[in-house]
C-alpha cells in the first residue's frame, strides 16, 4: 500500500481573498454549487475554499433535504463541443498541435473528476460514514480541483485554451450510470476510471518527455502521484462497504462493474501502480474485455 502524504492545512490559491467565498452552510450545499457552477476557474475556486472551509471544521456536513437535489449533469461553458467518444481522434505527444490536442483532453477529463468527486460527496451525503471518507473525498475534490488549474494554464502557455477543442462525454455518463449507489460509484469511478490513469500516465509522461515538453511532463507527474492515492481512498471505501453489507470485495466489485460499467477493462495494466493503491489483480484481471452485461 501506498505511503498517503497528508493533506495541505489549506487549499486557497495564492492571493485568493477569503472575503470572495460565498456563504456554504454546509458540506451538502457547497456540493451542489460546485457541480452546478459553470465558469471553469469559479468551479476550481469554490472547490478549494469548500476544501479550506471543511477542514478548517467551518462547515457542517447537511443533508439533501436543505441542500437540495444535486444536478442530473455539471455546470460547463458553451464550450467545448460535446462529441460520442467514438469520433474523439487519438491524441499524441508530437508536434505542439497534437500536445495541445492531448492536455486539452486531459483537462477534460480532470474537469469531470472535479464534478464527479463532488457529485459524490454531495448526492450520497445521507449515506451513514465516518467524517474520514468525507475528509478523503474533500482532499480528491480539492486536488482534482488543482489538476485542471495546472492543465488549463499550461494550455494557455500554450497559446490555446480549454474549450478551442472537442471533447467527449463518456466519464459523466459513467456518474450517471452509479446514481443510485454509493458501493457501485466507488467501484466504478475511483477503481475502473482513476485506476485507468495509472495505466496510461507513465507512458504519456515518457512520450512529453521525448518531445521536449517537460513543464508539461511535470504536470502529469503531479495528477500521477494524486491518482494513486485517489485510488487507494477508493479502495479503502469500497471495501469498507462491502464489510458493513457482508460482501466479498473482489466478487462484489466484479458484479458492481458488469452491471454498471459501459465499455471493457482492458490491459496494460499497472500492476505495480494498482496494488500499490491496494487494487490487487483478483480485482480487474477477471473483468478483461468484459462490458456491461445486458
Amino acid at each position: 500500500m501506498i505511503d498517503l502524504p497528508e493533506a495541505p492545512d489549506r487549499w486557497s490559491e495564492p492571493g485568493a481573498d477569503p472575503s470572495d467565498a460565498p456563504v456554504l452552510g454546509s458540506l451538502a450545499t457547497a456540493a451542489r454549487m460546485i457541480v452546478a457552477t459553470t465558469e471553469t476557474l469559479a468551479k476550481v475556486r469554490l472547490a478549494h475554499w469548500t476544501a479550506d472551509a471543511w477542514n478548517e471544521r467551518r462547515l457542517s456536513l447537511g443533508n439533501l433535504s436543505t441542500a437540495g437535489p444535486m444536478p442530473d449533469r455539471p455546470g460547463r461553458p458553451s464550450r467545448p463541443e460535446l462529441l460520442p467518444p467514438r469520433a474523439m481522434p487519438r491524441r499524441s505527444a508530437h508536434g505542439l498541435a497534437n500536445r495541445i490536442a492531448l492536455l486539452h483532453s486531459l483537462a477534460h477529463i480532470e474537469l469531470n473528476a472535479v464534478d464527479m468527486t463532488w457529485d459524490l460527496i454531495g448526492r450520497f451525503v445521507h449515506v451513514p460514514m465516518p467524517r474520514a471518507y468525507f475528509d478523503d473525498w474533500v482532499r480528491v475534490g480539492a486536488e482534482e480541483a488543482r489538476h485542471f488549474k495546472l492543465l488549463h494554464n499550461r494550455l494557455i502557455a500554450l497559446g490555446a485554451a480549454y474549450g478551442d477543442l472537442p471533447a467527449h462525454d463518456g466519464l459523466w455518463q459513467s456518474a450517471q450510470a452509479t446514481g443510485e449507489s454509493l458501493i457501485a460509484r466507488l467501484a466504478v469511478v475511483p477503481l475502473v476510471l482513476e485506476a485507468r490513469g495509472l495505466d496510461v500516465s507513465p507512458s504519456i509522461i515518457a512520450s512529453l518527455k521525448t518531445a521536449g515538453d517537460m513543464e508539461s511532463a511535470d504536470i502529469l507527474e503531479i495528477i500521477y502521484r494524486d491518482e494513486k492515492h485517489h485510488v487507494a481512498f477508493g479502495a479503502k471505501w469500497f471495501r469498507h462497504m462491502c464489510e458493513l453489507q457482508g460482501l466479498a470485495p473482489e466478487p462484489a466489485f466484479h458484479d458492481l462493474v458488469r452491471r454498471h460499467f459501459r465499455g471493457p477493462v482492458k490491459p496494460p495494466f499497472n500492476d505495480k501502480a494498482r496494488a500499490e493503491a491496494g487494487l490487487t489483480p483478483g480485482f480487474y484481471r477477471p473483468l478483461v474485455a468484459v462490458g456491461r452485461v445486458p
